[in-house]
């Protein structure tokens, strides 16, 4: 029933105290129905309040586009189903590009948003400030970037010097047996290691080689690119023992038993990939916040507005259906202000 129907619903009510108190009878019943008829048109008039809190609902009209990373995407999706489900007259459209190839269609102005696995590059911005784009990036999740092994292999935990040894430009690691310091028993030291990652369009091999071999995109050429398919590296390490991948956070959860997810030492002893070792900062360095970068002009819309807060807001609840780690309680209110500040407000 709308706002409309109610408030007539509680203007009949009241009408029938005025008649009940003029036709009489004894003093106490009068004043019993009187009071219970008040009663029921308080409490038609806060139903009447709470359709006309929630009737924006029904108003909100619009279509958002949203491209870019591969790791996020996914958590859009979660987000896009959730919110159409309270907006119905809300379209929203989730593509995977990759990161790169978002921030293209992005600073173009082509897209709402741009899901991002890492920050914009340098470059970017600049394609962005000569289109007269602005915008800021909006923490939607946590992850925790995995290294990933066979079930059977016996490795629980591996340190970054180690990762780097195997994953470096100019690595000449062939084999298990090779890497410098690695508790590997006998029979695994000659097996052959396998690696695989994602393409260079994707904000995971940035961020990856990054923080693992020192520079933004340096790597060994040897491993086996799986473009922005993160479930054909858990495929790959799931039928071989001698194959290591870094995936997503979520990739890993829903990997299953045949694959291990190894906890990373840079220092200060073995972090696994956790969310409480995500939110208090201890799983270093392949902890990372995740993004959806927004436009000024796209926040002018009040659907995209609406949207963006319904993200963060529900970060918790969005973040485990989808496999990520949800936003802490001052994350929230950042990426709140963040958004009101794009929107001009």
């Amino acid at each position: 029933m709308n706002r409309r129907k109610l408030s007539g619903l509680a203007a009949g009510l009241a009408a029938a105290a005025l008649v009940l108190a003029a036709c009489g009878g004894s003093d106490s019943a009068t004043q019993d129905a009187q009071e219970a008829v008040q009663d029921a048109v308080e409490q038609v008039e806060e139903i009447a309040q709470d359709a006309t809190d929630t009737s924006g609902s029904a108003d909100l009209s619009g279509s958002i586009v949203i491209d870019g990373s591969s790791t996020v995407g996914p958590l859009s999706e979660v987000a896009a189903e959730l919110f159409m489900g309270d907006y119905p007259g809300v379209q929203v459209t989730v593509a995977q590009s990759g990161t790169s190839g978002g921030f293209e269609k992005f600073c173009k102005g082509e897209t709402d948003g741009n899901n991002a696995s890492r920050p914009i590059k340098e470059s970017e911005i600049e394609a962005c400030g000569e289109a007269g784009i602005a915008y800021d990036n909006i923490v939607v999740a946590n992850d925790a970037l995995t290294l990933l092994v066979n079930g059977d292999n016996p490795l629980q935990c591996i340190t970054v010097e180690q990762a780097r040894q195997m994953w470096d430009e100019g690595s000449t690691v062939k084999t298990w047996g090779e890497v410098t310091g690695l508790d590997i028993p006998a029979e695994l030291q000659n097996q052959p290691l396998n690696l695989y990652g994602p393409g260079t369009d994707s904000g995971t091999f940035d961020f990856f080689t990054e923080v693992i071999n020192g520079e933004e995109g340096k790597i060994r050429i040897d491993y086996t690119s799986i473009g922005e398919d993160d479930n054909a590296a858990v495929t790959a390490v799931r039928g071989d023992i001698g194959a290591m991948g870094y995936v997503p956070f979520s990739y890993y959860q829903e990997a299953g038993s045949e694959v291990k997810g190894l906890a990373i030492d840079s220092g200060s002893g073995c972090i696994e990939p956790t969310p409480e070792n995500v939110q208090d900062g201890s799983y270093t360095p392949l902890g990372r916040p995740l993004f959806v970068y927004a436009s000024d002009t796209a926040l002018a819309k009040p659907e995209t507005v609406e949207f963006f807060n319904f993200y963060v807001n529900n970060s918790g609840r969005i973040g485990e259906v989808a496999g990520f780690v949800g936003l802490n309680d001052a994350q929230v209110q950042e990426q709140l202000t963040k958004v009101a500040s794009l929107a001009g407000n």
